[in-house]
């Protein structure tokens, strides 16, 4: 999606959440201060969280996982920092001690999450560097990539560029990079039985 900068700086997150409208027909970052503004999904963007959405949480209920996925929600990174992501697994557990969750629907623990999913779009470095190391920073154990038009730098997805779904799953601090494509097989740690190929998710 592309996102537009508001010409005005935010002390921290806390000013943030205070000044979110809660009836708005876009979603907001925080990105080093700024707010950010990120139309909601629209078109294959928000099929493809949707397919996301009913097959994790089918997957979910189906094995008894201790997960849920909620419609939205807000990861505070830092005190200047905020993202909302495209779908986003949660722990049961782990949710209980998080102070922010009733009032806010906002996560300040990586600890309570299993899994983020972004879908690349226009503002795709976002995706791949800034979001990626907030991400591994912030210790969660596996973040998804699904850049299904092929946006990404080739460093990123080679060359030729083509649709790509990379899985990072943290290893002793570090993410570590898988990629599908076409009918490849997704393999998911948080999700090991899921049987969904990356062309079944491109086309949501």
């Amino acid at each position: 999606m592309t996102n537009t900068l508001f010409q005005v700086r935010i002390t921290d997150f806390d000013q943030f959440i205070d000044w979110y409208p809660e009836e708005s027909e876009q979603k907001y970052e925080l990105h080093d201060g700024m707010i950010v503004t990120m139309p909601k999904p629209k078109g294959k963007h928000s099929q493809i969280a949707g397919f996301l959405m009913n097959e994790l949480g089918f997957e979910t209920k189906k094995l008894g996982l201790p997960y849920f996925l909620p419609k939205e929600s807000i990861v505070k990174i830092d005190d200047l920092s905020g993202y909302e992501p495209d779908v986003i697994v949660l722990k049961k557990e782990a949710i209980l001690t998080e102070p922010r969750w009733e009032k806010e629907s906002t996560i300040i623990s990586g600890g309570s999450i299993e899994l983020i999913i972004e879908i690349a779009s226009t503002n795709w470095s976002d995706d791949y560097a800034l979001k990626l190391d907030a991400y591994e920073s912030m210790g969660i154990p596996e973040y998804w990539i699904v850049d299904y038009l092929g946006l990404g730098g080739r460093k990123f997805i080679g060359h030729p560029k083509r649709p790509t779904l990379t899985i990072y799953n943290l290893r002793e601090y570090e993410y570590i990079a898988t990629q599908f494509r076409t009918n490849q097989t997704i393999q998911s740690l948080a999700f090991p039985s899921l049987q969904l190929t990356a062309r079944q998710i491109f086309e949501g």
